[in-house]
């Protein structure tokens, strides 16, 4: 008897998300914790800076929230990584998770006791990004040890897709809680009780011991992550890349000047566009898992974003910005999916600790440099005039770094397997 497989269905198989790590319990219940605790996070985040403003008036204290959050996770996201790769991942995920959520409880606290403490908040943010920085970095290195090597890409595309869906539920969210009465302690306790799913995971997980031999916690080891990325074109490339994106080409500083020259305010939609684009990218990216040439596709995904940002710095109506930022977020899906499968494909085992600690610093600093930039070079021209440049800026520095830089441009991952 044959059978024969419907057009239509092969089709979505092909380009619709690739589902296949789910049937890896570990890695579901992994994705499963995540996702609950990401949206929790984004709860908080929110809460945080509101509840900040609220107590003080002052945007200088909302301000600190950002710098208090990104210290820790340059600090402890280099640091945290070395120590995964010198002992076992899940009991460090585990104590990190604990951490991060004893810190919400925390806050949970100071507003059921109207503590009212600017300091004790910022305090306690510090504290939370470090424990933040160091179950990130554990957890990218986690999931090549639960999936085959095949399956990393899709494993990462469903990572990235659910943070994105949590990127654009958890404000919304968050922003109908802390306008209710007590809304920050519903909030903060509706994180709490989400990140329990994220502590769920890591007690199901298997133990996960080092694999290298002689790595140590010291300093040492940092340098000797850092050293073999600079003995590594696809490595210190793929960071390059991400660091281009976003410091030249991250417009979201942008967004409420341009939302109130052009679109009476409405800056919404502006700040959802990328996030919905991603998901969008995501549910179709069964098809990013399949590719070999893998330098070559994340540089022409960066090009993307970098054109796509540059043409919606010209946009005169809201909802041509908004589809241009949503074609940004696609290319960015797609590089970050590539940035990731590279680093825990690339290195060893014994180093996917550091790659990661590498990789949370630049993902967490990229945009708020971006915002930086993008802010300082608008105050001297203008905001389109920044928004356009940037985006211009990206497309060619990263064409021409991609053309110099040959090996990461013709580097081939292994063969992918399709069942």
């Amino acid at each position: 008897m044959t059978t024969t497989t419907n057009p239509k269905t092969s089709l979505l198989r092909r380009i619709g998300i690739d589902t296949r790590p789910l049937a890896v319990p570990a890695f579901r219940r992994l994705l499963i914790g995540q996702s609950a605790a990401f949206v929790g996070s984004m709860l908080t985040a929110v809460a945080v800076s509101v509840q900040m403003w609220d107590i003080t008036h002052s945007s200088f204290y909302v301000g600190m929230v950002g710098l208090a959050g990104l210290v820790p996770v340059v600090m402890f996201g280099l640091y945290g990584g070395a120590v995964a790769d010198a002992v076992d991942r899940r009991s460090l995920y585990l104590l990190s998770a604990t951490v991060t959520w004893t810190i919400t409880l925390s806050l949970l606290l100071q507003t059921l006791f109207d503590v009212r403490s600017p300091w004790l908040i910022l305090a306690l943010i510090f504290v939370q990004a470090a424990g933040f920085a160091v179950s990130s970095s554990t957890r990218g290195a986690i999931v090549p040890r639960l999936v085959e090597p095949h399956l990393v890409p899709a494993a990462n595309a469903l990572n990235y897709t659910m943070g994105n869906i949590g990127q654009v539920i958890g404000p919304l969210v968050a922003g109908a809680l802390v306008v209710m009465p007590h809304g920050y302690l519903f909030a903060y306790g509706t994180d709490a009780v989400l990140f329990t799913a994220a502590l769920w995971a890591g007690l199901e997980l298997p133990s996960i011991p080092p694999t290298g031999v002689g790595n140590t916690l010291g300093l040492q080891s940092v340098i000797d992550g850092l050293a073999f990325i600079a003995r590594s074109p696809m490595l210190w490339m793929s960071f390059l890349v991400d660091i281009c994106a976003m410091v030249l080409a991250m417009p979201t500083a942008l967004f409420p000047a341009i939302a109130e020259e052009r679109f009476d305010g409405n800056v919404g939609p502006l700040y959802a566009a990328i996030a919905v684009g991603s998901v969008v990218a995501g549910l179709l990216g069964g098809w990013i898992g399949r590719v070999r040439r893998q330098g070559r596709a994340l540089v022409l995904a960066v090009i993307g974003w970098g054109a796509c940002v540059a043409l919606a710095g010209l946009g005169q109506n809201l909802w041509l910005v908004f589809a241009l930022l949503a074609l940004a977020g696609a290319a960015d899906l797609v590089s970050a999916v590539l940035r990731q499968t590279i680093l825990q494909t690339f290195a060893p085992d014994d180093m996917r600790g550091r790659m990661q600690g590498v990789f949370v610093t630049v993902v967490a600093g990229g945009p708020r440099l971006g915002d930086a930039r993008a802010g300082g070079m608008a105050s001297l021209t203008s905001p389109t005039v920044s928004w356009v440049a940037g985006g211009i800026a990206c497309v060619v520095v990263v064409a021409g770094i991609g053309a110099t830089v040959r090996s990461f441009w013709t580097y081939e991952a292994g063969p992918q397997t399709d069942s």
